[in-house]
């Protein structure tokens, strides 16, 4: 079981999300890893703040390798941080990692990098990459002015990728947003996908109380339907 998580945004919380999703299915007694394919903006060690959350919220013994990939210095988008590296993204070094790791674990949640349709290399994004993987997605929608938009073109871009999407999350970023649970309800409407959750506003985002605002028995549901 694995699933791939993209947002309607960079910056909206997949991170948070993914991990939830990690912790939630560990305390359910599974295998789960998290797998970050791309990352941009590293440390002094090579390490991205995101893959090491990842890391962490993984019941297995991961290698940091095995959670990333690639790793670029430079926080821009994943094509240009890898052409400032002297490099290039290729898809099977991802596929063979990914495949990797889910053959040890029960659940793989992997991350896309920055919203559905960032470009990953001079031709393919982070849907395209999806679509190899084959794996139903889960869509983070960043509660905040906008958000109706961004969410509904993901979701329409998944779409057209001939990709389930699985449920979306709404994670809370403006605890003030004016009309959230109309804005919400919205959604709901239009999204046929079922909500997974509502995160609640973080000051200190914190991805093991954020997984109890999560219904996996909602993905659990979907799976046996399929």
């Amino acid at each position: 079981m694995s699933y791939f998580v993209t947002g309607t945004d960079t910056g909206v919380g997949k991170t948070l999300v993914s991990c939830a999703l990690l912790h939630a299915y560990a305390a359910q007694g599974k295998r789960v890893a998290g797998f970050k394919p791309v990352a941009a903006g590293c440390d002094e060690h090579d390490h991205n703040d995101d893959a090491n959350a990842l890391r962490a919220a993984s019941s297995m013994q991961l290698t940091y390798g095995q959670v990333n990939p690639y790793c670029f210095p430079h926080a821009i988008a994943p094509h240009l941080a890898a052409r400032h590296a002297g490099a290039r993204i290729d898809f099977k070094r991802i596929l063979t990692s990914y495949h990797e790791l889910a053959g040890q674990a029960d659940v793989v949640i992997v991350e896309g990098a920055g919203g559905f349709l960032v470009p990953l290399n001079e031709k393919q994004t982070s849907a395209d990459l999806a679509k190899e993987l084959d794996l139903p997605v889960i869509l983070v929608v960043g509660m905040r002015l906008g958000c109706l938009n961004h969410a509904l073109l993901s979701t329409r871009a998944i779409a057209d990728h001939q990709l389930e999407c699985a449920g979306w999350v709404a994670n809370i970023l403006d605890a003030g947003m004016p009309a959230l649970q109309e804005n919400i309800d919205a959604l709901r409407e239009r999204i046929a996908a079922p909500l997974l959750g509502i995160v609640p506003y973080q000051v200190q985002p914190d991805a093991r109380a954020a997984a109890t605002h999560l219904q996996l028995e909602l993905l659990d549901k979907q799976e046996t339907n399929d």
